[in-house]
């Protein structure tokens, strides 16, 4: 598995011949020019997840991909988009599917109304959790996971809801997402607190933006 990494939460995951691209948001960037997707999937509606203004684009460039979304998502959005519910299962080709989780956005403050957020598990159907991209929710899927793209930093999130998250999963690895709020260079406070508290066995792996790694 391959995993490019293009800001905020915004990351491209190659997986058995099948890309699939998740959350292209208004802090991400360098997604812009990709080709030759499978699928775009969208975890919720706001914008830092699904840029409204760049999101016509990447689809016209990817006429072929299916467009996966929560369920709101895909009502606001209208035609060629696929809700995709908790339990839910999306055959990509060959072996590789996506796996609905979760279903809620985590509450921001309780004046706020919840919105729908659906984490997403790419695999097979003897490894379904491959990578887990949970958006912004703290899921925690029934599976063992391979690899966690995990929330560093949200107005939603405590460093100690991230750290429990993390220990929760326990995943094989872990990769930080939705840092594109803070300042680079305090993102080494975030980085440092999961890398030292993770469970014994976990990987805590930075991807650069715009760079990619092996899995």
């Amino acid at each position: 598995m391959r995993i490019a990494n293009f800001g905020h939460s915004c990351i491209l995951v190659e997986l058995d011949g099948k890309r699939v691209l998740f959350d292209p948001g208004t802090f991400a960037h360098g997604f812009e020019g990709l080709t030759d997707l499978d699928a775009i999937a969208v975890t919720h509606q706001h914008p830092d997840h699904i840029d409204p203004e760049r999101i016509g684009a990447l689809i016209e460039a990817n006429p072929q991909a299916r467009l996966l979304s929560d369920p709101q998502t895909a009502q606001q959005r209208g035609e060629g988009w696929e809700p995709v519910s908790a339990g839910q299962i999306v055959e990509l080709g060959g072996d590789v599917q996506l796996t609905g989780g979760g279903g809620y956005h985590a509450v921001i403050h309780p004046d706020l109304p919840v919105i729908d957020n659906t984490v997403y598990q790419l695999g097979t159907a003897a490894d379904p959790a491959q990578l887990v991209h949970p958006g912004d929710s703290l899921w925690v899927p029934p599976v063992p996971v391979g690899v966690l793209a995990i929330p560093a930093a949200a107005p939603w999130l405590r460093i100690w809801d991230a750290v429990d998250y993390l220990r929760a999963v326990n995943p094989r690895t872990a990769i930080p997402i939705h840092y594109g709020i803070i300042e680079p260079s305090a993102r080494g406070i975030y980085f440092g607190r999961l890398s030292e508290m993770a469970p014994a066995g976990t990987e805590f792996r930075v991807i650069d933006a715009e760079d990619q790694g092996q899995f």
